[in-house]
């Protein structure tokens, strides 16, 4: 456990500061998530809510934060799924970490408490993707047990440049 910083769920008084972290995170790395900058800017912190889970009552829906001094320095989601059939799955979505906090154990804490809340919430299996060329965030989810099933060639496309996306997952 990083002693860098502290985590817990957010809960609504925290999506300010949600909004703040995601905002410079997808402007600083455009490349690293589905959303882009622009489009995500525009939006109210309170339309994040969703997020959260909190009108989940069956749980394995939540967001996770990396508190240090009173200011979020790393975030990441799990999302699980709600049709019946598929309830057993779980998404890790939104994994970001400011550039002061990489290499402190940020990432691997918030990793790792999102594995247990969806452990926590009985969820069996959880996903992700992740864009190809993240060396660091590749190494950290396979070093969490995550393996690689498949990959999307050109799942985004930046202008005229594009990228891969891996797709991973975790049997809990």
């Amino acid at each position: 456990m990083s002693e860098f910083a502290r985590i817990r769920r957010l809960d609504a008084a925290d999506l300010p500061a949600y909004k703040r972290l995601r905002d410079e995170m997808l402007l600083a790395h455009p490349e690293a998530f589905n959303s882009d900058a622009a489009s995500e800017q525009v939006r109210e912190p309170a339309e994040y809510l969703q997020r959260l889970g909190l009108d989940r009552r069956e749980g394995g829906h939540f967001v996770v934060g990396a508190w240090r001094g009173g200011r979020l320095v790393g975030a990441t989601g799990c999302e699980r799924e709600l049709r019946v059939k598929v309830r057993h799955l779980g998404h890790i979505v939104g994994m970001m970490v400011t550039p002061d906090a990489r290499g402190k154990g940020v990432g691997r804490d918030l990793l790792d408490a999102a594995i247990a809340g969806a452990r926590d919430a009985g969820l069996e299996t959880l996903t992700l993707t992740v864009t190809a060329g993240n060396a660091a965030a590749v190494h950290l989810y396979e070093t969490s047990g995550f393996v690689r099933y498949g990959s999307l060639p050109r799942a985004l496309r930046i202008g005229s440049v594009y990228h891969d996306k891996l797709h991973m997952m975790l049997a809990l």
